[in-house]
């Protein structure tokens, strides 16, 4: 699968054997293992041999990841050194704020970075990040942004807009993959249901998860539905090439290779 048909991500704590079992049965397109905020500082070290582990045993069908921890702490060398040699497809980056962090972490580990944008500098700095050497993709951390920019508990999304706006233009600008963060209320899955079509229309990939509960829901808003598949394969059956008319509108070649677009991403998780 490519990185930009993923429709869901499921962040779980490299340290949990038992969540790290449960994410083979799951539904989701990519299992990250977290060695940063899901762990604690003692337990850092076994969680990266955990994870290393579990990447070898594999997750089936499923892309696979490991968010490392910053540079500046202690762990940071040897999980880039421990990535080079594990069976990760990605490595997720938190908290970059330059270009120069994702190529550091790329050239170690030799594996494509995902790179977190969390602060008010990585937002302004998406441009360079998403076009740096090795970034396959950009990940919202809309918690600590929320922090960063100092918006109330409890606020909606609004005071987020431009930020995420931002993300998604610089990559697209750099055509690499684009997801939308968390959603922390577990119980809440209306509400994660509108945040899912709230991020879809702004251009989002898929969405960034913290519970198995939560795939399923990622998986029917950021998956193309029966009826835009059917509409896609009628309008690519009918087209001839330039503009024409089609069912009361008119097409052209975008439209034709948005609905081929669209068709593979379908195909790619099974549709």
């Amino acid at each position: 699968m490519l990185l930009r048909h993923a429709r869901s991500l499921l962040f779980l704590p490299a340290s949990n054997a038992r969540a790290i079992a449960k994410a083979r049965t799951l539904p989701c397109d990519m299992v990250i293992l977290d060695l940063e905020d899901a762990v604690t500082d003692d337990a850092k070290e076994s969680a990266r041999e955990a994870a290393v582990a579990a990447l070898a045993e594999g997750f089936g069908e499923r892309l696979c990841a490991v968010r490392i921890n910053v540079a500046g702490t202690p762990w940071h060398g040897m999980e880039m050194v421990a990535m080079k040699g594990a069976a990760a497809d990605y490595v997720v980056l938190p908290k970059v704020e330059s270009g120069r962090q994702v190529r550091d972490v790329y050239s170690v580990s030799q594996k494509p970075v995902i790179a977190m944008i969390e602060s008010a500098r990585g937002v302004l700095a998406a441009v360079e990040i998403a076009g740096a050497e090795g970034c396959a993709g950009l990940f919202m951390g809309n918690n600590d942004l929320r922090r960063d920019l100092g918006i109330p508990a409890g606020a909606g999304r609004e005071g987020l807009a431009l930020a995420m706006q931002s993300v998604v233009l610089a990559a697209r600008a750099a055509g690499i993959a684009v997801f939308d963060g968390v959603y922390n209320r577990l119980d809440d899955l209306a509400g994660l249901e509108a945040e899912c079509a709230a991020g879809h229309a702004l251009g989002f990939d898929g969405k960034t998860l913290i519970h198995p509960g939560q795939v399923a829901v990622a998986n029917g808003v950021f998956g193309p539905d029966a009826q835009a598949l059917a509409d896609a394969r009628r309008l690519i059956a009918a087209a001839t090439g330039g503009a024409e008319r089609f069912e009361g509108r008119m097409i052209e070649a975008m439209h034709v290779e948005q609905a081929h677009a669209l068709v593979a991403r379908a195909e790619a998780v099974g549709l």
